[in-house]
């Protein structure tokens, strides 16, 4: 994923700014005038990777259409704690009142890319590719699946519209693998690829049989993973899922998947925390 469209990141940062100002900040605009100018400077308070600068800048671009950004530091790249990563220039009042709404974007997004690259560098020595999942935030699956791509890693379908991915309640619903893959076929031909989820050597095989394009080797012991790759044997693609974290990813790799998916990269990431300084100087 490229930058997301500029549209749909719009009508996000327009959602959090109503809901942050509201009817007004009302502390700002009791002490600051309206014309006044001021500078400010977003630091680092942790070393991690800085994702989001886009949509810190739009914020204050939303708040005052004069507003100057610059990038200290380039999007997807490793900064250290106390590192100046952006400065903004502009209309004193739109910085204060958006700085909460800035930070929380480019503080989540940082902290997605840099939790991403981790993984990443984990695995570095094997030709594994760490995928996300639809464990997202509602509404911000645009910018937590951006954070993951812009920490190296590689997104995995974007919604229920873009692939078929047959799950075990698929499975009971449909009678077995086979019926489920034969439906979806039935109805789309091969206009979207179809993985399918399974627990045990019994159902790989089955999987592999019904003509799936990816076998996701869901919750199985590294062992279970090696066996089922073996027996997929490159006929098709395999995907490594569940309780994945940086402690057992390197084993899981081991087993020769060519992907493993990781739900914790967006469902409980931890910001980076990120700082927002005005200068001192007063500007007319």
């Amino acid at each position: 994923m490229k930058k997301p469209d500029r549209k749909s990141v719009d009508r996000l940062i327009q959602t959090a700014l109503n809901e942050d100002i509201g009817k007004g900040d009302v502390t700002t605009n009791a002490i600051i005038p309206p014309h006044q100018k001021g500078t400010a400077a977003i630091y680092a308070k942790e070393s991690g990777v800085i994702a989001g600068l886009f949509v810190a800048k739009d914020v204050f671009k939303k708040l005052d259409g004069n507003s100057k950004w610059k990038n200290l530091v380039a999007e997807g790249e490793e900064v250290k704690k106390g590192q100046k990563v952006a400065e903004v220039t502009g209309n004193l009042r739109a910085l204060l009142s958006g700085e909460r709404t800035a930070l929380n974007f480019l503080q989540r997004i940082s902290g997605i890319a840099t939790a991403a690259r981790k993984f990443i560098e984990t695995v570095a020595d094997t030709n594994v590719k760490i995928l996300d999942t639809r464990k997202t935030v509602p509404g911000l699956r645009l910018l937590d699946k951006y954070g993951v791509y812009a920490g190296g890693g590689t997104n995995h379908r974007f919604g229920l519209y873009d692939m078929a991915l047959i799950k075990d309640n698929h499975i009971e619903a449909a009678g077995g693998i086979k019926n489920a893959v034969n439906r979806v076929r039935k109805k789309y031909g091969k206009k979207y690829k179809v993985e399918v989820e399974t627990t045990n050597l019994m159902e790989v095989r089955e999987a592999l049989d019904a003509g799936a394009d990816i076998i996701m080797l869901d919750n199985m012991t590294i062992s279970q993973m090696k066996k089922a790759v073996k027996l997929i044997n490159g006929k098709c693609k395999t995907e490594a899922s569940g309780n994945v974290d940086l402690k057992r990813i390197k084993k899981i790799a081991t087993a020769g998947v060519d992907f493993i998916s990781v739900g914790s990269l967006t469902h409980s990431v931890k910001a980076l925390d990120l700082s927002m300084k005005i200068s001192n100087k007063k500007q007319a």
